[in-house]
């Protein structure tokens, strides 16, 4: 699974949904993708205090794989951008999933739903 930031956002915060499933994912052996976007993302959100950031940047290193913004990543975002109206860093987002073949999970279907080949899974 290629997680969207939100879904991040959710986890922190406790949403019991994005808790379950995540943690039910990691049980199952599932491996949870973190484009190097969204861990940006997630660690620029201003509500953390630095040492909520610190524990943060650990925790992303220990139970996600990261998955660089690198130059195969990013032809696979131009492309996806040359044909949708896309944010580059949902591009990006996007791009990480189709590398890793896997499903994006998100809040924000409607940002993703016109890429061509992505599955997406809404919690």
């Amino acid at each position: 699974m290629t997680l969207d930031t939100n879904i991040l956002i959710a986890f922190f915060e406790e949403d019991p949904v994005v808790v379950g499933a995540l943690s039910a994912w990691k049980m199952q052996g599932i491996s949870l993708f973190l484009s190097t976007i969204v861990e940006a993302e997630v660690l620029s959100f201003d509500k953390w205090t630095s040492g909520e950031r610190n524990r943060i940047e650990q925790f992303l290193e220990q139970e996600f794989v990261s998955v660089p913004f690198d130059r195969p990543l990013s032809r696979i975002a131009a492309r996806i951008r040359v044909k949708k109206s896309i944010k580059l860093p949902d591009a990006a987002i996007a791009a990480t999933a189709l590398y890793t073949n896997s499903p994006l999970v998100t809040r924000n279907i409607r940002d993703f739903r016109s890429v061509q080949n992505l599955q997406v899974l809404s919690l």
